[in-house]
């Protein structure tokens, strides 16, 4: 089995409403995202894939949703207030934490045909979280 990883960098705003340490409040992170993809052979070129390919996949829902926007819960409070001053926020499902992240990410580069393996985001530098279905 081959594996290869494509590190993507972004930069985001969320809190956690139930938190009860520091994180309930609003703050940001700049992120990277190690996406590894797996593959049982080689193609023509000898590579699982190209790195750019993951990149340009990945970047497609990172630039689009993600990087550069605040990320809140659905039942988030604050949600009228910045629909009232226009602020940019993507509202989601679940809470916004380094896990569910790493999921929406997997499901974006898997539903583009790719063989995720994992994705894993690290936080802070000494702390990620990873996603995987294997």
């Amino acid at each position: 089995m081959f594996t290869i990883t494509k590190e993507v960098y972004f930069c985001y705003g969320h809190r956690l409403m139930e938190h009860t340490g520091k994180c309930r409040h609003l703050h940001g992170h700049s992120v990277k995202a190690a996406i590894t993809v797996i593959a049982e052979s080689l193609n023509k070129q000898g590579m699982v894939c190209d790195f750019a390919e993951i990149s340009a996949v990945a970047s497609e829902y990172i630039d689009r949703q993600l990087d550069h926007n605040l990320l809140l819960h659905k039942d988030d409070p604050l949600l009228p207030a910045l629909v009232s001053a226009g602020e940019r926020f993507l509202a989601l499902d679940e809470h916004p934490t380094a896990e569910y992240l790493a999921k929406l990410i997997f499901g974006h580069v898997a539903s583009r045909g790719y063989n995720v393996k994992s994705v894993t985001l690290w936080e802070t530098s000494s702390a990620c979280a990873t996603y995987s279905e294997f």
